[in-house]
């Protein structure tokens, strides 16, 4: 018997074939356990956020799904202010993780 929170089997299968296993790393359990913990998070909210729709109506519910789960940045708002912090003392850098989202921003936009 399994607990109300454990991940189906299936679930867990969808994620171990995300990624590659290496047998050396503690990459490939780090990130099922990663996994499983956001689907328990997500499944104890909703749980939440269903009750509190329940109890004190629609809007509360939704708020606090809202509150709990809120969005990053667009691409767009990350590129501009990467670009923005880009100048130190010691003069202008962007290191790739920046060069990446800067470029996923721009392949984002629609061509002319």
């Amino acid at each position: 018997m399994t607990h109300p929170i454990t991940p189906p089997p299936e679930l867990v299968r969808q994620w171990m074939e995300r990624i590659e296993y290496d047998e050396h790393t503690w990459f490939y359990e780090s990130y099922i356990a990663e996994q499983a913990a956001q689907w328990g998070a997500d499944q104890e909210l909703e749980a939440c956020c269903e009750w509190t729709t329940a109890n004190f109506g629609e809007l509360p519910g939704q708020n606090l799904y809202l509150f709990r789960r809120l969005k990053p940045p667009s691409l767009k708002k990350q590129a501009l202010a990467l670009i923005d912090g880009c100048t130190d003392q010691e003069g202008d850098y962007l290191d790739d993780n920046a060069l990446s989202i800067i470029r996923r921003a721009l392949e984002a936009l629609p061509d002319d």
